[in-house]
């Protein structure tokens, strides 16, 4: 096994360390850090961190070549289908909440048609609308018509546009893209008789078909369903190729309709703990206490993000500390904890049983696990969330996970962005059990407001 820093994972007679070697009986403490051709961390002074720098100076520019941090998007995945720019913006504007939905006007709304239009007729090769950003797009009016306040319900050049394209449309659009722009056949009039006789083909898709309804109808669902729901469509396929359970739309149309209609407790508790036991139980580490750290996964991209670094200075000090993320994640593709950890020469895809060993170890008390070793089927939607355009409910759930436990003491600190998951956060905190929980809001000073549960 590989250590965070691709080393061998420390044993009987050995003891590996993220941030230093020392003696058993010297106390941690913070020092330089410097990587030398062994591979192995030692903390050393200026000169001797300034002379590794200088014979590895070579080795480092050419991997700023290949991953510059300075430019997340490098770390995409090269495999991701890219959505279609005309079809996301709009989706950025009416896949939002009652109060942020910006209608659009008829210029863009004939725009956005016209190009879905083109897209279902194949004429555009190079850059069509994918199945999850029609679902994603559709659901968002269809909310919007059925329950959203005045204000932002559709606008009446969206109205002009949709009597203009929706004729054409229904003749090219699958059907259940028709379903999701007017599931009861109230909507379209004449020509949205598909939607009240859609059922989905299989258990899967038919159960989250049923679900989709009440969703778009501006409705909840009970903790059970969500959990149900999950389970059956998770893990997708890769994005480009079909589903081995549902299709994409469905599913994108399911995910940004959630988060429209402002998720309940219940149903983000189903979000968070439904894949709990995907890898059977969390391992258990041995140690009096073990913080965890859940950053917004999908990055920064204007200010620097300290989280990684107080979680290593912490480490040295004896508090074990676990960080979980991805390398990249939309919408913001931002600068991550995985991109500046595997810049630096760490290995970013331990298992939860590595990462244990880790932060047992005296010497080190620090791991990081990525989402595709920690929760696969989390981590299949990551293409998919990027046609969303939005965040979805699980960009809250998934910052509130325990894939490691401990023996002692359990805290847990998690950062958002935006007001209103503040108390939705300690809320899952509390569900977890741990012994105390910190909320932050992310901001330009990294540290703006706090919120606390013990």
């Amino acid at each position: 096994m590989n250590s965070l820093l691709l080393r061998p994972l420390p044993t009987a007679t050995t003891s590996g360390s993220l941030v230093g070697r020392v003696s058993p009986a010297a106390p941690r403490r913070p020092g330089a850090v410097a990587w030398p051709r062994d591979g192995r961390c030692r903390r050393g002074g200026v000169a001797a961190a300034g002379a590794w720098m200088e014979e590895a100076g070579t080795a480092v520019l050419q991997e700023a070549a290949r991953r510059n941090p300075a430019l997340s998007e490098s770390y995409r995945p090269a495999g991701l289908p890219r959505p279609n720019g005309t079809v996301l913006e709009a989706q950025g504007r009416v896949c939002t909440g009652p109060e942020q939905t910006r209608p659009l006007g008829e210029e863009q709304a004939m725009r956005v048609l016209d190009t879905i239009l083109r897209s279902a007729t194949g004429e555009l090769k190079d850059e069509p609308v994918s199945s999850a950003q029609l679902g994603a797009f559709f659901a968002g009016m269809t909310i919007r018509a059925n329950c959203f306040p005045e204000a932002t319900q559709w606008s009446e050049g969206e109205r002009r546009a949709m009597s203009l394209f929706w004729p054409r449309l229904v003749h090219v659009l699958p059907p259940e893209v028709k379903f999701i722009a007017d599931p009861e056949g109230t909507i379209m009039g004449a020509n949205g008789l598909t939607g009240p006789r859609y059922i989905g083909q299989g258990t899967a898709e038919m159960r989250l078909v049923g679900a989709l309804r009440e969703v778009l109808a501006g409705g909840h669902l009970g903790y059970e369903e969500v959990q149900c729901v999950l389970k059956d469509v998770l893990p997708v396929g890769s994005m480009g190729a079909s589903s081995p359970s549902v299709n994409e739309a469905l599913l994108a149309a399911f995910l940004i309709g959630q988060r429209m209609n402002r998720e309940t407790d219940r149903e983000l508790k189903g979000y968070c703990l439904a894949f709990d036991d995907e890898l059977g139980p969390p391992p258990i580490a041995d140690v009096n206490s073990l913080t965890h750290y859940g950053e917004p996964y999908d990055g920064n991209t204007r200010f620097f993000r300290s989280t990684l670094f107080v979680a290593a200075v912490r480490a040295c000090y004896g508090e074990a500390c676990l960080l979980h993320g991805v390398e990249w994640m939309p919408p913001k593709g931002g600068i991550t904890e995985g991109q500046m950890l595997k810049f630096m020469g760490a290995n970013t895809h331990l298992s939860p049983t590595q990462a244990k060993t880790l932060l047992e170890d005296k010497d080190t008390g620090f791991a990081y696990l990525n989402l595709q070793e920690a929760c696969p089927p989390l981590h299949s939607i990551i293409g998919l969330r990027e046609h969303i355009k939005k965040r979805p409910p699980l960009a809250t759930s998934e910052k509130v996970q325990q894939f490691v436990r401990a023996r002692g003491r359990e805290s847990m600190v998690a950062g958002f962005y935006h007001v209103g998951y503040e108390d939705p956060l300690l809320m899952l905190m509390r569900r977890r059990t741990v012994h105390a929980g910190l909320v932050v809001k992310v901001s330009i000073f990294s540290f703006l407001s706090c919120h606390v549960t013990a």
